[in-house]
């Protein structure tokens, strides 16, 4: 007998499935529970709705990457180094549930209002968060202050939301990889060079 997290995680992989097949307006209960191999009891048992199985689906990544974020803020590491972290964790969990975020975009219009305000001030947790460690970068000169904090950030997270429309688990990229040199071009775009690195860049 699956345990109560198997049961949570099959019916999400399911209704991943699903939703990722057939939209979320054309998926039913039924169908989430059969492709599950549970009983409509216990999926209602942790989602009262669909509309909560949706919201679920991507809670669950929203409280990994702010746990592995708090974790990460927590350490004795320098700015720099906790920024890279960062940067490359939520890029790979990003790539890791890339289905499951992939899927709630396209249908997080249908939630009720007070779900879609509750994803926005969970993502503001998080984003404010990563901007104070690009700010405590400023205060210490690593990172540049002449363009708009804000705009900085975009810059990151825009790249992370485009991933659905290129990236592939079957194509050639390696996830690991491409969070390494998705954070270092977001890095070297803040970062501030000294002279001694002009001079080496305009000499090669």
């Amino acid at each position: 007998m699956a345990t109560t997290a198997g049961v949570k995680d099959a019916v999400r992989t399911a209704a991943v499935d699903l939703f990722a097949k057939n939209g979320f307006a054309n998926t039913s209960v039924q169908q989430i529970v059969d492709a599950a191999g549970v009983t409509k009891g216990a999926m209602y048992h942790y989602f009262r709705s669909k509309d909560e199985l949706l919201f679920g689906i991507y809670e669950h990544l929203l409280t990994l990457q702010g746990e592995h974020l708090a974790a990460i803020v927590a350490t004795g590491d320098s700015t720099v180094q906790k920024l890279r972290a960062a940067c490359i964790d939520v890029i790979e969990t990003s790539i890791e549930f890339l289905d499951e975020g992939t899927v709630f975009f396209r249908s997080a219009h249908m939630l009720p209002a007070e779900k879609q305000l509750e994803v926005k001030h969970r993502r503001r947790e998080y984003n404010d968060q990563f901007v104070s460690l690009v700010e405590a970068g400023q205060r210490e000169g690593v990172y540049r202050t002449d363009i708009p904090r804000a705009v900085l950030v975009a810059n990151f997270f825009s790249d992370l939301h485009y991933l659905p429309q290129w990236y592939s688990a079957d194509g050639p990229e390696d996830g690991s990889l491409i969070a390494a040199q998705l954070t270092d071009l977001f890095l070297a775009g803040i970062g501030i060079l000294n002279n001694s690195t002009v001079n080496t860049l305009t000499k090669e």
